[in-house]
């Protein structure tokens, strides 16, 4: 075995399989990354990482939209490790850092079946940063017997914030060939067709009585705060490095470019996009992210949950819900509604957007924008392809990012140069979704109110392995929920005891891809009414569940306790929502 490269339960690190003596033929092959710009981020654990998930259909994705393969006999095997050994021959791997001389790793991890994240193989091999292909021969590697599923690619460096420009092709065994991968010409920023696109992005112009209040306030020298509220993609997903070339970031610096007086200085950004979370988890941490509960008051605000809300159990109720919430602050503020889409060309926008036609707001679509020019060739008319737009199957690439930003722009632009309309908004015509939602606050630990009684049983431990996000222009991960209630492994069997009185009641607890996590019973007033799964997703993120929701309010009480099998294990909530 002395060819090999070792790999058992855990990562073992290794040299890389030894270099053949004869130059060898270029085998047919796929790219699943294609010089595609990556992020050193910091983790909880272990060294900062651009982490790459390839389970469910996240790989077979990759290989049909960056690496064009169609056929299906190939993507099928991509779906188990059995199936990935007898296509794949070997992995070439390159990496190009900012300084040649960084220490970076490329990881590979497969999911096993006895234990997901410790019975599979994981390899780890060190890597040269100055764009150097390595090549990792699959037969010259010891497999665990435990091996399910792919699980993901890693790359890790030594410094947080590193960044880095990484390809990766699989190259096939013989028998199997497939597309080769056609380069591309850059997307031409500021070109004819490039701007006829952007201007397809403008969905819905909408009342412009308060877009155009801030852009004079703006234009005056008075302090104007543009904040940005959703999931991901709001987050900065995709855009490397994330907080400064985020379409929110670049939009916001668009703004005060046209509009800003002094330099701009008088212009002043809040984003608070949190990954894999709902309009419903949304309307409950506004205040606190976006407003820092009273600390400002924002004069736009970019809703964008046309992607998020697919698992909305209200369907649509919260995000018009938060919208109303937004336009009724006494300092009316303008809501802009942007539809990001994914890469199957799908979003939410045909639910929500009745939500912008009743109130008449701005509504920008990317998806209206792309889509369409994304079936076309450079030769016949594509301005920006799937693969130069998309960073993966869900977030946009720098690119991406600039082209939802220009689309804001636009927005901006038009709104200027409009004549104002005659009246602002109307509040109050019926809703077109529902509106029970807008008076929901936050409860978690930092809060102690006379009329909600806690007892936490043994739900004593705080939780601080928590979901990262980079607020504002942060490039640094701020922790959400980090006031929680966390019931630690082997603790007691006490119940977490709430009473409160209040019409709706929102349970936030943490998905978490550890085995030490385990489901809990959720009792409202004696009789058990969900169960809440924290790998459900399987990662660490947040989850939003209504425990009840009703038409008055009432006083009750809610018991949390682990379930049967899970006694022992953890789990954490992170707060409540409530009205």
């Amino acid at each position: 075995m002395s060819d090999s490269i070792s790999s058992t339960d855990s990562c073992t690190t290794g040299n890389g399989p030894r270099a053949p003596k004869d130059p060898a033929e270029r085998r047919n092959g796929f790219f699943v990354l294609f010089e595609t710009q990556i992020e050193a981020t910091a983790r909880p654990s272990g060294k900062p990482s651009q982490e790459v998930y390839l389970e469910g259909s996240y790989l077979i994705d990759k290989a049909k939209y960056i690496g064009g393969v169609e056929d299906e006999d190939i993507l099928s095997l991509l779906g188990t490790c059995a199936g990935f050994r007898k296509l794949v021959h070997s992995i070439g791997i390159s990496v190009k850092a900012e300084d040649s001389r960084s220490g970076v790793s490329f990881l590979l991890q497969n999911w096993g079946k006895t234990d997901k994240f410790t019975s599979g193989t994981c390899l780890q091999v060190p890597c040269p940063a100055d764009g150097t292909e390595l090549i990792l021969q699959l037969d010259q590697i010891e497999w665990s017997a435990d091996d399910d599923v792919p699980g993901k690619f890693a790359f890790e460096f030594d410094e947080a914030g590193r960044l880095a420009v990484a390809s990766i092709i699989f190259y096939l065994n013989d028998g199997y060939t497939a597309p080769e991968l056609t380069p591309e010409t850059p997307v031409a920023f500021g070109s004819e067709p490039y701007r006829e696109m952007i201007a397809r992005s403008l969905m819905h112009q909408g009342n412009n009585v308060r877009l155009k209040a801030a852009i004079d306030k703006a234009s005056r020298g008075e302090d104007v705060t543009i904040a940005y509220i959703g999931g991901s993609i709001t987050q900065g997903a995709g855009a490397k490095p994330i907080h400064s070339e985020c379409y929110a970031y670049q939009s916001y610096l668009g703004f005060k470019a046209l509009y800003g007086k002094d330099g701009g200085g008088n212009v002043h950004f809040i984003k608070a996009g949190v990954g894999g979370t709902p309009s419903e988890l949304g309307i409950i941490r506004y205040d606190r992210d976006v407003l820092r509960d009273g600390a400002v008051r924002p004069d736009i605000v970019i809703v964008e949950f046309a992607v998020n809300d697919a698992g909305d159990e209200t369907r649509g109720n919260c995000y018009e819900s938060l919208c109303l919430k937004i336009l009724s602050a006494d300092n009316q503020p303008a809501v802009v509604l942007l539809f990001s889409v994914f890469v199957n060309d799908w979003n939410l926008q045909e639910r929500l957007s009745p939500v912008g036609l009743r109130y008449n707001l701005p509504m920008v679509s990317i998806k209206d924008a792309v889509t369409e020019q994304f079936k076309l060739t450079k030769a016949g008319g594509n301005t920006i392809s799937k693969r130069q737009f998309f960073y993966d199957i869900y977030h946009p690439t720098g690119d991406g990012h600039r082209v939802m930003a220009d689309c804001l722009i636009h927005l901006f632009t038009q709104a200027a140069e409009a004549l104002a309309d005659a009246e602002d908004i109307d509040l109050t015509v019926p809703p077109a979704i529902g509106n029970d939602f807008t008076g929901i606050r936050l409860l978690d630990r930092s809060y102690t109110l006379s009329s909600v009684q806690i007892e936490p049983g043994s739900f004593t431990a705080s939780d601080t392995d928590l979901q990262m996000v980079e607020l504002d222009d942060n490039p640094h991960g701020t922790p959400e929920f980090p006031y929680n209630w966390m019931r630690p492994e082997g603790g007691g069997a006490e119940p977490f005891r709430l009473t409160i009185t209040s019409k709706i009641l929102i349970l936030v607890f943490k998905d978490s891809g550890s085995a030490s996590f385990g489901k809990a019973e959720i009792r409202l007033d004696g009789k058990q009414v969900l169960t809440a799964d924290p790998h459900e997703n399987n990662w660490t993120h947040c989850n939003a569940v209504i425990v009840y929701q009703q038409e008055t309010s009432g006083e009750h009480t809610v018991e949390i306790t682990m379930s049967g099998g899970d006694q022992d294990k953890c789990f954490t909530i992170l707060g409540f929502g409530y009205c």
